[in-house]
């Protein structure tokens, strides 16, 4: 395969992981990836709730869809103490203690940003005798804004409110032996690699054999990202692989799951997933997720009629500093590919 697919991948996913979008506020990027995918020479439709929708026409009468969620995780502010600092709510479920220090931007309903650092209730050691072992939440944790603030007024005159987003910074990386590090690499780099699909089709004027429908989703971390998508024959998830104790999948690996906490996925596509693996000698596992949900899950909660599966790329430290490898992205890239032909 051309490495210029990598490349292209790798440039896109920069792009759009330094692109703040939490579920609800995903407007930005989405705007973002129509553009991108409108350069490809491509139509897309958007829906209701926001999710993105692009048709390729097939050689048969199936309907094949390809989800990845865009959006990540985030928070809110819940409410504004009286000294200044903010309490918050979480969107979705990030480890807090990797937050512990983390800069972050506050962005308020008039479209300002303001920045801060999340820390915990007990920040020094010089200071607090449980700095060390005091729990990380939000419960236990607030966001000190980088403005001269003392009170809670002052606080309300920069315009910050409850309801506001917070962004974490994400710190993307990425490292000359092939590292992409960066928060919400679940799922952003998958939707990378749909865009580097859609730009193989494009540019190799390759007709895949079901027609495609590619789903880019926006409320995946809070449980309804693809609840509603048009009929499919035909669901694959691409969503980040696990990596950890008993599961076998590395940051090389392209992960085929076989299931998760909705249950198993479907055995034809699954096997069908492992048999083109195999012939393509990709470098791919098969694997359990007991605490793992996905786009298939939403659509099938939803009460859409299809067969489902999932894979990705293997992610290390999901919903924490979170790690993969080009070597993944090739893997999950090539499976793609060969299922579609």
């Amino acid at each position: 395969m051309n490495n210029n697919y990598l490349s292209d991948i790798l440039g896109f996913a920069k792009a759009i992981l330094n692109i703040p979008s939490p579920s609800g506020f995903t407007d930005n990027v989405i705007e973002y990836i129509t553009e991108e995918i409108a350069k490809l020479g491509y139509k897309t439709q958007k829906t209701k709730k926001g999710n993105l929708l692009v048709e390729v026409k097939g050689k048969s009468e199936k309907v094949l869809g390809l989800s990845g969620h865009v959006d990540t995780l985030g928070a809110m502010v819940r409410s504004i103490t009286s000294e200044g600092n903010l309490k918050f709510t979480t969107i979705g479920g990030p480890i807090w203690p990797t937050l512990d220090g983390e800069y972050c931007t506050i962005h308020t309903r008039s479209n300002k940003d303001y920045q801060g650092t999340f820390l915990s209730n007990s920040p020094s050691t010089h200071v607090f005798k449980d700095a060390s072992s005091l729990s990380r939440s939000p419960d236990t944790m607030v966001v000190r804004i980088d403005e001269v603030v003392k009170t809670k007024k002052d606080v309300e005159a920069l315009g910050i409110a409850p309801g506001d987003f917070i962004f974490f910074d994400p710190k993307t990386t990425i490292t000359e032996s092939g590292y992409i590090k960066s928060r919400f690499l679940d799922d952003k780099i998958s939707v990378s690699i749909l865009y580097g699909l859609l730009k193989y089709l494009k540019t190799e004027n390759v007709t895949p054999d079901p027609n495609l429908i590619f789903v880019i989703s926006t409320y995946e971390e809070v449980g309804h990202g693809a609840s509603y998508i048009p009929e499919v024959d035909e669901l694959i998830a691409v969503d980040m692989g696990c990596i950890g104790e008993d599961l076998s999948c590395t940051e090389q690996d392209v992960s085929i799951c076989c299931k998760d906490s909705s249950g198993p996925y479907d055995y034809n596509i699954i096997s069908k997933l492992v048999k083109t693996a195999k012939d393509n000698k990709l470098s791919y596992v098969t694997d359990i997720y007991p605490f793992y949900g996905s786009d298939v899950s939403a659509a099938q909660r939803g009460g859409k009629d299809f067969k489902g599966a999932l894979i990705g790329p293997g992610v290390h430290a999901s919903h924490g500093m979170e790690r993969t490898h080009s070597d993944a992205l090739e893997n999950t890239l090539k499976l793609l590919i060969n299922y579609i032909k």
